[in-house]
């Protein structure tokens, strides 16, 4: 499939609003997936850091 011009490219053939959300729907899910455990790894971290820190000074 070729297009005349970029502005044809992003129509996609009047169904550029369907695929371009698809795509930015499918990127959002991607990028929460990857954040979500590093985020999560992170607090579980400083979690621990303070219960040894409390367990450490009686």
């Amino acid at each position: 499939m070729s297009f005349d011009s970029f502005g044809d490219f992003l129509a996609m053939g009047r169904h550029g609003l369907f695929v371009w959300s698809a795509y930015g729907i499918c990127l959002s899910v991607l990028a929460i997936n990857v954040a979500s455990p590093l985020l999560a790894r992170r607090h579980y971290l400083q979690q621990e850091t303070r219960r040894l820190r409390r367990e450490s000074n009686p």
